[in-house]
């Protein structure tokens, strides 16, 4: 293949006609274009190096212009210099004016024949060139009178113009100069229309500003990336933008261009069919972004080019359209977009050679986008009159509209005072009848909560009753036996004493005291009453125990906010439901050592009862006499809380009762077995100790209520 590529490369010279051009540098020259003394080829095959260019294996051919336009060309493209100087400078420097190149090689003779090379362009970074300046700068060591020939090897994926200066350096740096100050006029305007929208924008919080001001900045660095400054000063290292900045900020250009004239022109709402255009070229500015993300350059500025026309157009368009419908802010678009229309119109022109290259011509769009950013300004200044306009005219209408309501206000003032004296009345007589009834409800509410407290107190005193009855009964049935054998006791002590006082001897004494003892069988009578005696403490200990137990239930003489053992009180109120247990359900404790909690102990006891006595209901329900039936209580904690579990085997419940079970007057007791506000008040006494209580049950096995309990109480607020 490479032997096949030099035969073709050799064919190509031998049958081409070589043609010498030369650039001769004279004194009083100045500043000269040399496009027409250069040379030039393109590598279609893309890997001709230097070598082969310098032994002629390509023909180059002359350009036609001092400024060449060589167009869109996806291969590189290799210049030839031949520069004679004959003038008295020293050192001459040539300028390549073309800041959008990926790469440019310049090839430069050494005293020994042989060529050295300097690699520069936006695929290298800025700090490679040794002259630092935006466009490339190349000083030429040729001395007076002498000839030297220099090449370039050039690859770009955008359009190829390519104008080249000669002259001295003094002469080529005041020309940058003034190109440096006429772009810094620019990107002064820029950047003061930039600022001063930005701060209408904050001002009157219009978005149309804000996407204007967007555009204006997609334009300064557009046009700073067209001449290089951008890769300059913006990003000099960064050569991944630096060679897709150009397609992506094209792109964005028309992008935000488009979005602010839908938004200042309204074109949704008065063109929405056209301005459906819009939509489709966000699409395909989208896709060339993306296809110069990837590097495929070539078709992306192909997108570029066919549709910037097109997009101009089509914004003057729906300028004028919408012009014709009235709106003023569109003939103020079409005036500021005219400047620009024309700047595109010259810049084609210099690339199709109808007009020639110049600075004039080199920034006309800058100088139309320039003049395009300051007539929109107004455009937009004047949107803000018209928007005055409008609000002061809405407020005259709003005042004639409000005084117009005032009069009708006054006329119906009249009327409704006499509706209202009519009403007045009906309304103190429904709001005395609302008075009673809500009276009413209160003492219902009033008297069932008493009739909820009447029924847990009968249950405490058929508790506590059952419980005393059984040591009262003991002690009870101890008294008559006690005092029967009290009585012996005291007869024997009757008739000790009268022996005592008979004159007999001391031993027929002591044997008529012995057979007294035998006969009231004394030992027995000792034995008997030291049994009833301690059966007697037995029960009046029981049921000390028994009133002890009620007192802690209860907590009478605790009404304050007191610290109790939660383990205290599960066991205090097992005394009042004892007898609910009638010997056939089994209880079992899971105490732990819990710490003291803060709360109303009184009220939680109560919480418990009712809690154990729905327990103890669920499990007769299911069990009946049987001695299945089991009730567990448990207790644990945690740092901050400590939970209480009453747990049993009975009915058990579905979803629906669950979602019900604290609701007042919710129950699944028969009539008159209970009201249905015992769980709707525990409900409430565990919320105002800031706990909470956990449900958890299952039809036909059973069901857990677990209460947690804050250590320290905070108080709830209702």
């Amino acid at each position: 293949m490479r032997f096949r590529k030099l035969l073709l490369l050799l064919f190509l010279s031998i049958f081409s006609v070589e043609t010498n051009a030369q650039v001769v540098y004279e004194n009083g020259n100045g500043i000269v274009a040399i496009g027409r003394g250069l040379e030039y080829c393109i590598d279609t095959i893309g890997t001709v190096s230097f070598p082969e260019i310098s032994r002629g294996v390509l023909p180059f051919k002359k350009f036609d212009r001092n400024v060449p336009n060589i167009g869109i060309v996806p291969y590189p493209v290799w210049l030839r210099a031949t520069v004679t100087n004959q003038s008295t400078a020293e050192r001459l420097t040539i300028e390549v004016a073309q800041a959008l190149l990926d790469s440019i090689d310049f090839f430069f003779p050494l005293p020994g024949g042989d060529y050295g090379v300097r690699h520069c362009g936006e695929a290298y970074p800025f700090s490679a060139r040794e002259v630092k300046n935006h466009n490339f700068v190349y000083e030429l060591d040729i001395a007076p009178g002498a000839t030297k020939t220099y090449y370039f090897r050039i690859r770009s994926f955008d359009k190829l113009e390519l104008p080249v200066f000669l002259g001295n350096k003094g002469q080529i740096v005041q020309s940058d100069l003034s190109k440096n100050i006429l772009f810094g006029i620019f990107f002064g305007i820029i950047m003061v229309m930039f600022f001063y929208n930005l701060f209408i924008y904050f001002t009157v919080k219009d978005p149309t500003y804000l996407y204007y001001v967007v555009y204006i900045l997609v334009v300064g660095l557009i046009q700073s990336t067209i001449e290089g400054y951008a890769f300059q000063y913006l990003w000099p290292d960064n050569n991944f933008l630096a060679t897709r900045a150009f397609y992506i900020f094209t792109a964005l250009v028309n992008i935000t261009g488009l979005e602010f004239v839908r938004r200042f022109l309204h074109t949704k709402t008065r063109i929405p069919r056209l301005d459906k255009v819009s939509t489709a070229l966000y699409v395909v500015y989208s896709v060339a972004i993306v296809l110069a993300l990837f590097g495929f350059y070539y078709p992306s500025y192909q997108i570029l080019q066919i549709f910037a026309g097109f997009v101009s157009l089509y914004m003057l368009a729906v300028a004028i359209i919408i012009a014709r419908m009235g709106y003023r802010p569109a003939k103020f678009f079409i005036i500021a977009w005219i400047p620009l229309i024309i700047g595109i119109i010259i810049y084609v022109m210099k690339d199709v050679g109808i007009l020639s290259y110049s600075t004039l011509t080199n920034y006309s769009i800058a100088i139309g986008s320039a003049l395009e950013v300051i007539l929109l300004s107004f455009a937009l200044a004047d949107k803000i009159n018209i928007l005055e306009a409008e609000k002061r005219s809405s407020q005259e209408k709003a005042l004639r509209v409000s005084m117009e309501n005032e009069r009708i206000i006054r006329e119906q003032n009249i009327i409704l005072e006499a509706k209202v004296n009519e009403r007045t009345v009906e309304l103190k007589a429904s709001n005395n009848e609302l008075a009673k009834t809500l009276k009413d409800l209160q003492d219902a509410e009033t008297q069932l909560v008493e009739s909820e407290k009447m029924a847990s107190l009968g249950q405490l005193t058929a508790g506590i009753a059952h419980e005393i009855n059984n040591p009262i009964n003991f002690v009870t049935s101890n008294v008559s036996p006690l005092r029967r054998d009290v009585e012996l006791l005291t007869e024997m002590i009757h008739q000790m004493e009268a022996i005592s006082l008979k004159d007999l001897r001391p031993e027929e004494k002591e044997q008529e005291i012995a057979a007294l003892k035998e006969e009231l069988d004394f030992d027995y009578l000792k034995e008997e009453i030291n049994f009833l005696l301690k059966g007697i403490a037995d029960g009046a200990s029981r049921t000390a125990e028994i009133v002890k137990g009620l007192r802690v239930f209860s907590r009478l003489d605790e009404d304050d906010l007191k610290k109790a053992d939660i383990n205290e009180g599960l066991n205090s109120t097992l005394v009042i439901v004892n007898h609910l247990l009638n010997n056939t359900i089994a209880v079992e404790k899971n105490y732990a050592g819990v710490p003291l909690v803060e709360c109303f102990p009184g009220k939680l006891n109560q919480v418990f009862l009712n809690m154990m006595s729905n327990a103890i209901h669920a499990i007769h329900k299911r069990w009946g006499e049987e001695p299945n039936g089991k009730l567990t209580l448990s207790t644990w904690a945690d740092d901050d809380n400590v939970y209480v579990s009453i747990r049993d085997n009975g009915t058990g419940m579905d979803d629906m009762t669950r979602k019900k079970l604290f609701e007042p007057f919710f129950t699944t007791k028969d009539v008159g077995e209970g009201t249905g506000l015992g769980l709707s008040i525990a409900y409430n006494t565990i919320r105002k100790h800031n706990g909470s209580i956990q449900v958890n049950s299952v039809l036909g096995e059973g069901t857990e209520f677990i209460m947690s309990l804050p250590i320290i109480h905070e108080l709830v607020k209702n």
